[in-house]
């Protein structure tokens, strides 16, 4: 008898150390779960972060390749909310995306600027990002013109790794140096050079507007300069200005920066 209780006791023992063990199992295998679905979560949502700046095409690609021929439709793009900029296709004019409305500048046989708003259009690079929000970034005193502007925006951007859509609003035309892109049909372009010898310059002053811009650290020859981490372009208020900004001058207290979110 005494042996068939030391059986039952043992075989209880064995019992619960088994349903422990399984129960120890169980935890450890629900907790390595829970920790891959969190990396694949949080893996998609800074993939969501940083796909909201989309280029088309490199500037590098048109500007060093001859890659004239649009490689994106607007009007596969333009919806509210979505803001871009680049050059229309054969670099023979500038594309700003304001909003979902899409503004073509060319430059006219007179040698002035013409603005319409189209989207049958297409462009050789492109880079645009969906707004779903924004948030005010109060400039400091520094900001003058384009250089302090870039400038600002490396410093108040360092931690953020992503690019981002950014605009100014306001009296952004006190003092505004654009250009707009006119090669001649069929010009082959082999190099920067070639392609700056064909913008043809303006300047806008005292003229509210928007400035559309995207900001990037890693995207130098995809959709900003070499020299610079930015690129912009510019729309007046009453849309007879748009294109690519070359320089500009900034009142800080007449402008309203803002980031996209």
């Amino acid at each position: 008898m005494a042996f068939l209780a030391g059986v039952r006791v043992f075989a209880a023992t064995f019992l619960v150390a088994a349903l422990g063990l399984g129960f120890f199992v169980a935890m450890q295998y629900e907790y390595r779960r829970s920790r891959i679905l969190l990396l694949f979560v949080t893996g998609l949502v800074a993939a969501v972060s940083q796909a909201q700046v989309i280029p088309t095409g490199a500037m590098r690609r048109t500007m060093w390749e001859g890659q004239l021929a649009g490689l994106i439709a607007m009007d596969t793009i333009a919806k509210p909310g979505v803001y871009g900029i680049g050059p229309l296709e054969y670099l023979q004019g500038e594309i700003t995306v304001v909003d979902g409305r899409c503004f073509v500048s060319r430059v006219g046989s007179d040698g002035a600027v013409l603005v319409e708003e189209r989207s049958d259009v297409k462009a050789p690079f492109f880079v645009r990002a969906e707004a779903s929000s924004w948030t005010a970034v109060p400039l400091s005193e520094a900001v003058v013109d384009m250089r302090s502007l870039d400038r600002f925006l490396s410093e108040w951007a360092k931690g953020r790794e992503e690019p981002f859509l950014f605009r100014l609003r306001g009296l952004v035309g006190a003092d505004v140096d654009y250009h707009v892109m006119n090669v001649p049909s069929g010009t082959a372009i082999n190099g920067p050079d070639e392609a700056h010898a064909h913008q043809v310059k303006y300047v806008d002053h005292g003229n509210e507007g928007t400035l559309v811009g995207f900001f990037s650290t890693k995207h130098h020859g995809v959709f900003v300069h070499h020299d610079l981490n930015t690129h912009v372009h510019y729309l007046s208020w009453d849309h007879a200005h748009m294109g690519h900004v070359d320089a500009l001058r900034i009142e800080r207290s007449k402008v309203m920066l803002e980031v996209a979110e």
